[in-house]
């Protein structure tokens, strides 16, 4: 019954399924992938296209590598999950590496964005309250206008975007927001007293779009005693080159 839908299935169908059955939290393109190989994907009706979007970042090593494929199915096949109540021949080992080709000292992996965020926040705020002695409760988090970070009710309280956040109020509070990349608005935040206090336990940017002026930290990052920066849509460290005045950001404790 299944395979005769699935081979019987047009684009009109599939979409008209998932409006029928399916949450309306996305608004995807009026297009219904069947398959990927590289850089292509096709469509139902064989339609074929290339993949620029990537699954916003999350696949961007292309579709179906088959040293990928192979090492998924090997793994499968030998244990195929373990919960962390055990330890496992495998994640140590990848830990090690990890951290040891990005010269980080730990490593936390995540199932997802919105999960990474959450708890680097959290990780931040306990950073500020047990290492810098900031008073409970009062931590600041800088923030960028127009973000988006994920769906959670933390999340959405940084967003300025009513798509995101309208409806879902009480809002977590504790977040300072400034302009994108509007560096007199970052100075101004970095001004306010309690964040000259050291109570400032993270700001937030995007690697790739948003630079820092050297000057900035000298002035006012350093002697907030700013220690952390979670860079969003990053699973790794990328290393920028330096432009001007101008120097990017890189996650380190």
């Amino acid at each position: 019954m299944l395979n005769e839908t699935l081979n019987n299935l047009t684009s009109a169908k599939a979409i008209e399924l998932e409006d029928k059955y399916g949450a309306h939290n996305y608004h995807p393109l009026p297009v219904v992938l069947s398959k990927g190989e590289g850089a292509l994907v096709w469509d139902v009706e064989g339609k074929r296209y290339f993949d620029f979007l990537s699954a916003y970042s999350a696949v961007n090593q292309g579709h179906c590598h088959p040293k990928i494929i192979d090492a998924l199915v090997d793994q499968a096949r030998t244990l195929t999950l373990t919960s962390r109540a055990f330890y496992n021949n495998i994640l140590g080992v990848y830990e090690k590496f990890v951290t040891e080709y990005f010269k980080y000292d730990k490593v936390l992996p995540m199932n997802s964005g919105a999960e990474a965020d959450e708890t680097a926040l959290k990780l931040c705020r306990k950073w500020a309250y047990k290492v810098k002695g900031v008073p409970e409760g009062e931590a600041k988090i800088i923030v960028c206008e127009n973000n988006f970070h994920g769906r959670t009710i933390t999340i959405i309280s940084m967003s300025t975007d009513p798509d995101a956040y309208k409806g879902y109020g009480p809002y977590t509070p504790g977040f300072v927001t400034v302009p994108y990349n509007d560096i007199p608005a970052l100075e101004k935040a970095l001004r306010i007293p309690m964040l000259l206090d050291s109570w400032l336990s993270q700001f937030r940017v995007k690697p790739a779009f948003s630079y820092l002026t050297k000057d900035i930290f000298q002035r006012h990052m350093l002697h907030a005693r700013l220690r952390m920066f979670c860079l969003l849509l990053m699973k790794f460290r990328q290393e920028l080159p330096a432009q001007g005045n101008y120097w990017p950001v890189t996650m380190r404790m």
